[in-house]
């Protein structure tokens, strides 16, 4: 999900909740306690010199049960992030503490933000040596060549 998304879905809604891929919700009195932008300069294992950006919110579950971010708060908080800071319209990456500081992309299921899971991938694939997945067959599938088969008997063994 993009900034420009998030903003508008953001007016729509009554309170902000953030759920986990698993179905656990972030607890109500969390607090968004970052929003940046991200930028990221590296080098992949082909050599290939590449440059990223996301924004980034910091979700933290603090002891304050008497609080809770409402929509237009959250709006304003990013509002002000990119006036402030120039941020971006780029994809968003959320922070969430859980047993270490998880990175999560966000996506929204019509009544809350899912923070989906993020895995680590191979850029350069064709340049570092993984070899390619070797395709996959049935056993059953393959056809058997008759004159080059073992009988019992026949001596080939």
């Amino acid at each position: 999900m993009k900034l420009s998304e998030i903003k508008e879905i953001l007016p729509t809604l009554e309170n902000v909740e953030f759920q986990l891929e698993n179905g656990t919700f972030v607890p109500e009195h969390f607090h968004v306690t970052e929003v940046g932008q991200i930028n990221k300069k590296f080098i992949d294992c082909g050599g290939v010199i590449r440059d990223e950006k996301a924004v980034n919110f910091q979700l933290w579950n603090a002891d304050d049960y008497e609080h809770r971010l409402k929509p237009g708060k959250l709006l304003n908080i990013i509002r002000l992030s990119e006036e402030k800071l120039g941020i971006e319209d780029s994809e968003i990456e959320v922070e969430y503490q859980s047993d270490t500081i998880g990175k999560y992309d966000l996506e929204f299921n019509g009544k809350t933000f899912v923070l989906k899971s993020k895995t680590t991938a191979c850029l350069a694939q064709d340049a570092c040596g993984i070899p390619s997945e070797k395709q996959k067959k049935n056993l059953s599938e393959l056809t058997v060549n008759q004159s080059n088969t073992c009988t019992p008997g026949g001596g080939c063994c």
